[in-house]
């Protein structure tokens, strides 16, 4: 028997395909925009005595004004440490004592708060909500310590290859449109913020008009709707017309950046180029494409990079879907000889997924990954509400959440090569290192001719120049 198994074992190279899906569906969303323009969302599941809320802002760091970068994500941090009538340690006190949990965040086109509750107590934690989001004051003290652990924590972060590589990426991809900058800002960008920056970011962009509230969980749409109306009902719409961002323009010729730095113990690589909106309809194209290439453990890129060479402890691809066009990025981190080689595998992967079809022996699974990690994002009321809010966001319908799997399932080999060769295709990539460029920059010049070499000391991440001008200049 055990020799039956061992001969089992060693025919069985390759896993069993997956099984076909199983459907999931999400209750369908019912909504009603509120007499002020707030549209509130409710996603019911009973069954479970559990709410997850979040009030979503259509603003996010894209609209940080210039010289003031990371502002939307300060502001989203302070907006919950004080108000007209309570101070930051009532207001944590309070939302902890109704056994609820409330965090605020910015991304890069909108700015959210988000509690998640016993549903019996999910009115009285509404209130806080509905305080923090109109009534903020923004207590001096609360800036300034909001300010100083930002900066701490971007001067720990901007020590890191895999940190500078890709904030120079975004440099390289955007050029100095809003998305090139550091959603979390930079040490001098934050250091120039002041109250008054936050107040006036407040008052231009939390207004009713631009906001979306979203419930799910143990909660009738009649029940949320009474809610929403009693809290935020009297929230007045903002005065004039709120400037629309665009964050993805200015796009820049590629180029071959290396950031040397001598002290790091293995070196970054990034390959960068623009990618495509959340509401491009090849979406789920790129959604399966890149699964296939950097999406995961059995992907293209790690099964080259760290698989079969151990050049890395993983390598990566992603789409970052925005409002506007965001990146597409391929990276790895690896000793510093080995940059040219990781370097040429991931170019190579990349142009390879638009020169043949993806087998289905290939395509099966990684669609089967894709699929069944957007249904385990579906296990909570908190998943629901993060699906939801994204579609609200981008304007696209609520119903796409219970066809999210069949679309999966349409894409074909052929849609993954004609994605790849429309999007992915050509030589418009941008090519980012972070390390130690002694180690590796005489092959790496062999491989690209235009190979642009700034110490740390002369990077400017606040340019798309990249390099410190001198005083001459």
């Amino acid at each position: 028997m055990l020799a039956l198994l061992v001969i089992a074992a060693t025919l069985q190279t390759t896993p069993p395909p997956p099984a076909a899906p199983r459907e999931t569906q999400v209750p369908q969303a019912v909504e009603k925009t509120l007499a002020n323009g707030l549209r509130v969302i409710v996603v019911p599941k009973p069954g479970i005595p559990l709410v997850a809320a979040r009030i979503m802002i259509k603003a996010g760091a894209a609209a940080d004004p210039e010289g003031r970068d990371g502002l939307a994500q300060l502001t989203a941090t302070v907006v919950t440490k004080g108000t007209k009538t309570r101070t930051a340690e009532e207001i944590a006190r309070g939302v902890e004592a109704l056994g609820a949990t409330m965090n605020a965040s910015a991304g890069w086109d909108n700015s959210a708060i988000d509690v998640s509750v016993m549903s019996s107590n999910l009115s009285r934690v509404l209130e806080y909500v509905g305080d923090v989001v109109r009534n903020p004051t923004f207590p001096k003290e609360e800036v300034d310590r909001e300010r100083t652990r930002a900066i701490d924590s971007l001067q720990v972060t901007l020590q890191e290859p895999s940190a500078i590589a890709s904030l120079v990426a975004s440099r390289l991809v955007f050029g100095d449109a809003p998305y090139a900058h550091n959603l979390e800002g930079l040490p001098s960008t934050v250091q120039k913020i002041r109250r008054e920056d936050l107040v006036t970011f407040h008052r231009a962009h939390y207004r009713p008009e631009n906001a979306v509230l979203v419930f799910s969980g143990d909660v009738s749409a009649d029940a949320a709707f009474a809610l929403a109306e009693r809290v935020f009902g009297g929230w007045k719409r903002g005065k004039g017309t709120r400037e629309t961002v665009a964050g993805g323009q200015d796009a820049r010729p590629p180029r071959v950046v290396v950031i040397d730095m001598p002290e790091a113990g293995q070196s970054a690589v990034v390959v960068a180029r623009r990618g495509i909106r959340r509401t491009d309809p090849a979406y789920m194209q790129a959604m399966v494409a890149n699964a296939v290439l950097g999406g995961g453990y059995s992907s293209r890129l790690n099964q080259k990079i760290r698989i079969e060479r151990g050049l890395s402890y993983g390598a990566e691809s992603a789409f970052e879907a925005r409002a506007q066009a965001g990146p597409f990025t391929a990276s790895a981190q690896t000793k510093h000889e080995s940059v040219p080689e990781v370097i040429g595998i991931i170019t190579s992967e990349v142009k390879g997924l638009s020169e043949n079809d993806v087998p289905q022996t290939e395509l099966l699974p990684r669609k089967a990954a894709l699929i069944g990690s957007f249904v385990f994002s579906l296990e909570t009321t908190s998943g629901i509400v993060n699906r939801i809010s994204a579609l609200a966001l981008h304007g696209l319908p609520l119903s796409d959440v219970n066809r999210y799997i069949a679309n999966v399932q349409a894409v074909t080999a052929e849609d993954v090569r004609r994605f790849a060769t429309s999007s992915l295709g050509g030589n418009d990539f941008s090519i980012v290192v972070a390390g130690n460029a002694k180690e590796f920059i005489e092959p790496l010049r062999k491989q690209f001719e235009d190979v642009e070499v700034i110490g740390l000391g002369d990077l400017d991440l606040m340019s798309s120049r990249l390099r410190v001008r001198l005083k001459k200049e």
